[in-house]
């Protein structure tokens, strides 16, 4: 079984079960002079107090399995807010990995040119909406403005990766149980909201 824990393929597809897992709150070092471009909105109690990232912010979503299970709306549903993320600064990508060991592979390819990387996981703690938009600027700053989700297979992320990785890196979206596919739109409508949080806007209410 796995809880809505990250973790991906570059090109598989996979219908699994996941869980969603939490995140603590993560405070960061701030990047050597870049010019800061999203300032920090203060609507609730936040970790940081200025944010500063550069232009193109990436986000990969790394998740092992299959792309869907022959059910169009899981594409639509998470193309609506790739459509939404488009005029903001932020580009979201899913990887689709094989197995574990391929998953395995690019996680290490993605820390060794120390972009952050945060594992969807039961044993994360959850968060508010408010939490998690603090918290993904922070890792975007941390990683370079580079950071990776990873979801696992239907018996969770690989032992070696979960224990191999700070509790303060494990995040928990429910103690639900969803499908991979739709955990994959959970968290990139999460992705969204936390972008609106920082933006100010009416969406998040």
């Amino acid at each position: 079984m796995v809880a809505i824990a990250a973790a991906a393929s570059d090109d598989d597809d996979f219908d699994r079960r996941s869980f969603i897992t939490p995140t603590n709150a993560f405070s960061s070092s701030f990047l050597p002079s870049r010019q800061p471009i999203i300032p920090t909105q203060h609507h609730h109690t936040s970790t940081s107090s200025t944010t500063t990232l550069h232009m193109g912010l990436q986000i990969k979503i790394r998740i092992v399995g299959r792309k869907n299970g022959g059910e169009k709306w899981l594409d639509q549903s998470y193309s609506t807010y790739e459509t939404r993320l488009k005029p903001t600064n932020l580009e979201v990508t899913t990887h689709w990995h094989k197995n574990d060991d391929d998953l395995l592979k690019n996680i290490q390819a993605d820390t060794s040119k120390n972009h952050k990387v945060i594992l969807l996981d039961p044993l994360g703690k959850m968060c508010t909406s408010e939490v998690f938009s603090d918290n993904m600027y922070d890792w975007l700053e941390v990683g370079g403005s580079r950071l990776t989700f990873c979801i696992g297979g239907a018996e969770g992320l690989p032992k070696e990766l979960r224990d191999g990785t700070k509790k303060s890196d494990l995040l928990s979206l429910s103690s639900l149980t969803f499908t991979h596919q739709f955990a994959r739109i959970l968290l990139m409508e999460q992705i969204y909201r936390a972008s609106e949080i920082r933006r100010g806007s009416g969406y998040h209410k």
